[in-house]
């Protein structure tokens, strides 16, 4: 019973330092004596991680490494060893999981009576239970890391931005142990010096979601080539996820900027309506009609289209930024209209504050914000058609 109630509380966490504390404080606690985790691996040979208990009944690691490695060459690198080394009682059980990778050695040292067979097979049980943990913990960072290269792939800056415009784009995962979600950002160059800019966010987390996103952003770029205007964007990226019932929903705003006219055109689907910042720093939302969101099959988007000079920078962003738990969403857009981001801030300083102001490095969702703004021109330019 005792070590049924020691095996509930290893692998509280997807953390292998933490599933490692406390293998040791429970083996320790069982069978008294000092316990420690032997790292086989490194630059620095065996080592003890940590120890709980008298490090001083523990042998030298050099001599637990020999044995594993002579065990092992005997076949008998899984089994746990209970031997007697100057007059200290030594039990090692090799930290194995079910598919037989090795993650260490747990190493336990009295000097009191020999390790009886219960004591012997307790601790080998907790020892399984905690090299299973540790597996599925390397198996997350694996998966975690993946993701990551990816969401920095789709997030990166624009390689080809439109020179009449000024572009910024950030992107914060929520929590430094979630994986990173399918919140996204592009920009898309057009013909006629028009650029399009879109936020988008797959409704959940992990590797799953951001190959969602990967989609709907290949989708989004073959639907661009045809230059179509948002909404019927929009309904295409609609239709095509519709078609794929595996693909997961998601919200989607698009904003195609004419410098020449001095104007973007927006459309929604499922997404919050972006925000504009003026030269002295105040900002306000511009509505924008709301479709259902993408995936749904339904269609429906609507386009509006507003002025914008040099003095303005338009602000797209996903839920992530205002949404808070319990909060009313219209609370959560005033709070953003609220925020004085100070006279002639550049965009990289609106992104600043925005996110500090909104504490967005504390949100429980993934926050990307992407603020673009007109550049002065001292003559009109025209760009040729590609």
């Amino acid at each position: 019973m005792a070590a049924l109630r020691s095996a509930v509380r290893i692998g509280t966490t997807l953390d292998e330092d933490t599933t490692s504390a406390e293998l040791i404080r429970e083996v320790a606690g069982l069978v008294g004596g000092a316990a420690a985790v032997l790292s086989l691996g490194g630059e620095a040979g065996p080592r003890y991680e940590s120890v709980v208990g008298n490090p001083a009944v523990l042998p030298v690691p050099g001599r637990v490494a020999a044995a594993v490695r002579e065990a092992a060459g005997r076949g008998e690198g899984g089994s746990a060893r209970a031997v007697l080394e100057d007059g200290r009682r030594v039990l090692c059980v090799p930290l194995t999981s079910a598919n037989g990778h090795r993650c260490g050695v747990l190493v336990s040292g009295r000097q009191e009576a020999p390790f009886t067979p219960a004591e012997v097979e307790a601790v080998t049980l907790l020892t399984e239970i905690a090299a299973s943990h540790i597996r599925h913990a390397r198996e997350y960072d694996a998966v975690s890391g993946t993701v990551g290269k990816l969401q920095r792939v789709l997030l990166s800056e624009p390689g080809r931005p439109h020179p009449n415009l000024d572009l910024a784009i950030r992107y914060l995962p929520a929590g430094q142990n979630t994986l990173i979600g399918g919140d996204w950002c592009e920009t898309v160059r057009l013909h006629f010096g028009r650029t399009l800019l879109v936020v988008g966010d797959v409704m959940g987390h992990g590797l799953e979601a951001a190959v969602d996103m990967n989609a709907y952003r290949s989708s989004l770029r073959y639907s661009a080539s045809a230059d179509l205007p948002p909404h019927r964007i929009l309904r295409q990226l609609d239709d095509l996820a519709a078609g794929e019932p595996e693909r997961r929903p998601a919200t989607c705003l698009i904003a195609q900027i004419d410098p020449n006219r001095g104007q973007v055109t927006l459309a929604s689907a499922g997404h919050l309506s972006p925000a504009v910042v003026d030269g002295q720093g105040r900002a306000s939302l511009l509505p924008v009609p709301v479709g259902p969101p993408l995936g749904t099959g339904l269609g429906g988007y609507e386009r509006v289209t507003y002025r914008l000079d040099p003095s303005q920078t338009l602000l797209l962003f996903t839920d992530g930024l205002v949404e808070r738990r319990g909060e009313d969403i219209d609370h959560s857009l005033h709070r953003l209209a609220q925020v004085d981001f100070g006279a002639a801030p550049g965009i990289e300083d609106i992104l600043d504050t925005v996110l500090t102001r909104l504490d967005a490095r504390h949100a429980e969702d993934d926050v990307a914000v992407l603020a673009a703004r007109l550049r002065h021109r001292s003559a009109p330019h025209h760009e040729e058609r590609r």
